[in-house]
């Protein structure tokens, strides 16, 4: 059986790995105790428990804060790739890193493929779009999927955040000219569960992967107040209305016909994962 090393394991990705992974042996899950920019730390850990692939769910996430941040940010989401793909390079294990949509610049008004050309708006995006790179560089075995409005039961996301405020409010305003698909966590856990073995010579190959089908932020927001239930309005903002310091995408729907194609993964409604995993979360 080929290990597996999840970092960030203590994120709503890495959490949904553990779980999908449980009944396998070999799998190996650490956070914030292995630091990932740390090129000694990391090499000895794939040669002590013999790492064949690393599933990379560490990121600086903050979109906000990284404005501020620049530096931070890129050590996290550009050096701890970097250090993670020579480390996989040198072992011969392969790297699934995860991506952004926040890599686009939102111009395009149909699906964005892989093949389409990034043009990042923010720290954030730039940040993500360098570890690509980083990865790319390096020439290791591995996979790049990007993905888009991750979502969970846990840590703190939009859809916990939604419910928190339908439970407290009548009405809130949702920003409604940023269309993209929002992301149930165990699905691409899923997805990556799949591909991890069967990654064979790909390096550094680009895949997407969210919910099928666009929505808006208020699209989103509606569909969680009908799951809880909630009496609260959600009344449709433009992005200028609530004022942020990264810049987003307009427009940043990800085709994700490759995945289908290469793995035979298709993406599910981003509705009926919605409902799901709200049914989850209620039982936590």
């Amino acid at each position: 059986m080929k290990s597996i090393w999840i970092t960030g394991a203590n994120g709503q990705l890495g959490i949904e790995l553990q779980r999908r992974l449980k009944r396998r042996r070999g799998v190996f899950a650490t956070d914030a105790e292995l630091d990932i920019c740390d090129a000694t730390a990391v090499r000895g850990f794939i040669a002590e428990h013999d790492i064949n692939t690393i599933v990379n769910c560490a990121a600086y996430t903050n979109v906000e804060a990284a404005e501020e941040n620049a530096e931070l940010c890129y050590k996290v989401n550009e050096n701890g790739v970097k250090v993670l793909a020579e480390a996989a390079a040198e072992a011969g294990a392969a790297l699934v890193q995860i991506s952004t949509d926040f890599v686009f610049d939102g111009r395009k008004k149909t699906p964005y493929k892989e093949s389409d050309s990034p043009a990042p708006l923010s720290v954030y995006g730039a940040s993500k779009l360098a570890g690509e790179a980083a990865m790319q560089k390096t020439g290791c075995r591995g996979v790049i999927i990007r993905t888009a409005w991750l979502y969970s039961p846990y840590g703190k996301n939009f859809m916990k955040t939604m419910a928190k405020l339908g439970a407290e409010r009548e009405s809130i305003g949702v920003v409604c000219d940023q269309i993209g698909s929002p992301t149930a966590a165990d699905s691409l856990a899923a997805a990556i569960a799949r591909i991890a073995d069967r990654i064979g010579d790909r390096r550094g190959e680009v895949y997407h992967f969210t919910g099928n089908g666009p929505c808006s932020w208020a699209d989103f927001a509606a569909a969680i107040m009908h799951c809880a239930g909630s009496r609260c309005r959600v009344d449709n903002i433009k992005s200028d209305e609530f004022p942020q310091k990264a810049t987003r995408p307009k427009y940043s729907y990800l085709d994700c016909s490759k995945i289908a194609r290469d793995f035979g993964i298709e993406t599910e409604p981003w509705q009926s994962a919605l409902e799901r995993n709200w049914r989850r979360y209620k039982r936590l």
